[in-house]
């Protein structure tokens, strides 16, 4: 099967010939990037992925944590059909349950959460464009834009949905990281880690990736960076390291 249907990962297999949005470096990055709580580990937790697609970070996520329960939403048919086939087609199928709905009008299915019926990780590759020129396809348009899903929205809905101390973790523009940090710290959801990330040494940052968590206090967040280019334009060490579980 050729890329354009599909990506094969070490331990599943992503269609995504009916996404608008295909699997990018951008949700690899989300799913093996984001902190998994160590309590997390031992318990049934819960986990909420914000704008599915094709299911990717989702079954990343299953993938690294055999115990969760995750709930996967979207707001496109096409994509949440794909999400199905994906999901019931892995290894994960019965950690996984996706259901067509937009983060405003999510209400949690009692029976899929425990503990207080809230979400101990939220997680989202969100739409990003906010000023851009619009796409002439409508799906892609859907999934890149924030006009369905703003920057406050993301937040406000994610703190309401989140456990005490639950987290939240993003990949975002690099620029649009001091206006969510503002919007997230006003709802409550400090910065508990960011990562920047490069193309190359050489270039800004095009991406940072941020977990939030729920507190009544204030975090020192933990600062890195993610350089995803060696000299010759491969992987770099990092960027393979940090991958190595899903990367064939």
């Amino acid at each position: 099967m050729s890329r354009s249907e599909g990506f094969r990962f070490k331990q599943f297999y992503v269609r995504h010939d009916r996404c608008a949005m295909k699997v990018g470096t951008d949700g690899v990055l989300l799913g093996a990037w984001t902190p998994i709580d160590v309590r997390l580990d031992d318990v049934r937790c819960t986990i909420l992925d914000i704008g599915t697609g094709s299911g990717l970070v989702a079954l990343m996520l299953a993938q690294r944590c055999p115990e969760a329960k995750i709930d996967a939403i979207d707001i496109d048919e096409a994509a949440i059909e794909q999400a199905k086939q994906n999901f019931k087609q892995s290894a994960f199928s019965q950690q996984l349950s996706v259901y067509q709905s937009s983060l405003q009008e999510w209400q949690i299915v009692p029976s899929q959460c425990t503990n207080s019926t809230l979400y101990d990780l939220i997680v989202s590759n969100p739409p990003y464009f906010q000023n851009s020129l619009k796409n002439p396809d409508a799906g892609r348009q859907l999934a890149r834009h924030t006009d369905t899903l703003r920057y406050e929205e993301l937040i406000a809905h994610s703190a309401r949905l989140l456990n005490p101390n639950g987290q939240l973790a993003l990949i975002l523009p690099a620029e649009a990281e001091r206006e969510v940090t503002d919007l997230a710290e006003q709802a409550g959801l400090h910065p508990a880690r960011v990562t920047r990330v490069y193309s190359k040494v050489s270039k800004p940052a095009i991406r940072v990736l941020l977990c939030f968590q729920l507190s009544t206090i204030r975090l020192q967040p933990t600062e890195d960076t993610l350089v995803l280019e060696d000299e010759k334009g491969g992987r770099s060490a990092a960027y393979s390291e940090l991958c190595k579980e899903f990367y064939l």
